[in-house]
């Protein structure tokens, strides 16, 4: 049940941020429920190795190297979620900085994740 709750939590902000950001374009609410799945199965399966491989980079710059792995992801959204696009790599920052932040607090007042 927590997953389903995740899932459209990230949804709702994603379609949120994507009409208040000019960089990013979700077209649809449905888009928005397919970009959370993707995401979601980035998240668990590519983001890991990424992290693995720029581990060193990350140590280096204090951990600021993550934000730059969440912005690939979401780039990575972008190119194969049809109807979710972001137009560059700052827009894949922001966006994913702030989707981060939202759906944190919205998931700590849920109680998602306890």
């Amino acid at each position: 049940m927590n997953l389903i709750i995740n899932l459209l939590v990230t949804a709702v902000v994603a379609f949120f941020l994507g009409k208040n950001l000019n960089g990013v374009h979700i077209t649809t609410f449905t888009t928005a429920i397919i970009f959370a799945i993707v995401l979601g199965i980035l998240n668990a399966f590519i983001k890991p190795v990424l992290s693995f491989f720029s581990f060193p980079l990350t140590v280096l710059t204090f951990g600021l190297f993550a934000l730059v792995i969440n912005a690939v992801i979401i780039l990575l959204c972008g190119w194969l979620v049809s109807g979710f696009k972001v137009d560059g790599f700052w827009w894949a920052m922001l966006f994913s900085i702030i989707l981060s932040i939202i759906t944190s607090f919205f998931n700590s007042i849920l109680g998602i994740g306890d």
